[in-house]
């Protein structure tokens, strides 16, 4: 293993060498997106057209992040105050918040051996309050879409599909994001593609199409300042940041803590949506230096999809000893495997403090608390503990392993190794 390159689950994880020369090069070319108008958006409505030939739908709508797209479908679908959204449990506060800020309720549903929503759990939490049901494809496993999708047909309520982590999954031969009335995507900067921050937006619907493109026309580009931060993301993460983990796990974090500090770099969550708030930065449109990183990702997703596929084949064989939530035929799906989980049998602190002593670093921010990251403030996300024991009982056993194009199948079996000599000695 390299020392200066760690294995690592989410910082930077899909950046090859062309993503980092381009980010290079857009840095140092601030007058390609520091206008607004609509002329400057040429790349975004690329990216656009792009989504609408992959996924086979109407229409396609690029923001600045995942969450921005859900702010804005949320308020097409005239989701207003004390409206109830159902979401399953053991999700992203990024997820609950545009619900907040809509002063509606969340409702969180408990979730399946696959940690997707529990359709039985589903039909006793509707009320006649209910309005809307988002449907998360965890880690790029395609939920019981049809069943779901049922359920709320039945009841008359909005499907909205998170497929934050499943671009490129199938179910049935369809792709995730085409079952409901609206679906957003996220290209974050540990998702299937990554362009630090930025979203998509699709549906079928003509009259849906015709708000959200209202609504995008009425936004503005995120400050220039906002887009050199995601910018030297990828660059100081596989120049100076991972280097410095390699060499040090505590000058990593110490050089990351100081670079958050300064706002040289920003945060994949930011302070106030730990605390129900939304930050000012969303909801806005996609500048052109995150739409041309977001396009170079793309053009390779079907191979990043593929590579992802061939990791998690591995540790379904390897780790035949491990509750494996995924390890599951297929069947009509086709998922995507964003991460892997598995379930161990005790608290995870101790496993990942042992990997990152071998420089691996496995903590990815999703465990230990069913709305991560971890030190999101559950009173705020208006969940009560025991609301979804299943949810709860996964967060506090789940570690994720690393599936991205920057892992090998040789860095897969190191952390297949360490597993299973660590359970062997007892301490799992």
């Amino acid at each position: 293993m390299n020392p200066l390159k760690p294995i690592s689950i989410s910082l930077s994880p899909n950046t090859e060498k062309d993503d980092v020369r381009l980010a290079l090069k857009l840095f140092f070319q601030p007058w390609k997106y520091k206008t607004i108008e609509n002329s400057s958006r040429w790349l975004s409505r690329w990216l656009e057209e792009e989504f609408k030939k992959y996924l086979g739908v109407k229409y396609a709508f690029a923001f600045n992040s995942g969450r921005s797209a859900l702010m804005v479908i949320l308020d097409v679908l005239d989701i207003k105050k004390d409206d109830e959204v159902l979401l399953q449990a053991f999700t992203c506060n990024a997820a609950v918040n545009p619900i907040l800020g809509r002063e509606a309720r969340p409702v969180f549903v408990d979730v399946d051996e696959t940690i997707n929503m529990d359709p039985e759990d589903l039909k006793k939490k509707i009320t006649t309050n209910s309005k809307a049901l988002m449907i998360q494809h965890t880690f790029g496993w395609p939920a019981q879409i049809e069943e779901i999708l049922k359920i709320a047909r039945e009841n008359n309520l909005y499907l909205i599909e998170d497929c934050a982590h499943s671009l490129g999954a199938k179910y049935k031969e369809k792709f995730c994001g085409t079952f409901g009335d609206a679906t957003f995507f996220s290209f974050g900067r540990d998702k299937i593609i990554s362009s630090v921050f930025g979203g998509m937006a699709v549906t079928n619907d003509e009259k849906l199409a015709q708000k959200i493109k209202q609504f995008q026309d009425g936004l503005d580009f995120p400050s220039n300042f906002w887009v050199f931060q995601q910018l030297l993301h990828p660059i100081l993460m596989n120049y100076l940041i991972l280097p410095a983990y390699g060499l040090n796990q505590c000058l990593g974090r110490i050089l990351l803590g100081i670079l958050h500090k300064l706002s040289i770099l920003s945060k994949a969550v930011y302070k106030k949506e730990k605390k129900g708030e939304m930050p000012q930065y969303f909801p806005k449109c996609l500048p052109n230096a995150l739409a041309a990183l977001a396009l170079n990702q793309f053009r390779k997703l079907d191979r990043f999809n593929e590579h992802r596929r061939e990791i998690a084949g591995l540790y379904k064989k390897e780790l035949k000893n491990f509750d494996l939530p995924l390890a599951k035929d297929f069947g009509e799906r086709q998922p995507t495997f964003m991460r892997y989980p598995i379930l161990v049998e005790n608290e995870t602190d101790e496993t990942l403090k042992v990997a990152r002593k071998r420089r691996f670093f496995l903590d990815d921010g999703w465990r230990k608390s069913p709305i991560v990251p971890p030190d999101t403030d559950l009173r705020k996300m208006r969940y009560k503990i025991g609301d979804c024991p299943r949810a709860e009982k996964i967060a506090r056993s789940i570690i994720n392993l690393p599936t991205h194009i920057n892992i090998s199948q040789k860095e897969a079996k190191i952390i297949i190794d360490f597993l299973k000599s660590y359970e062997n000695s007892g301490n799992n």
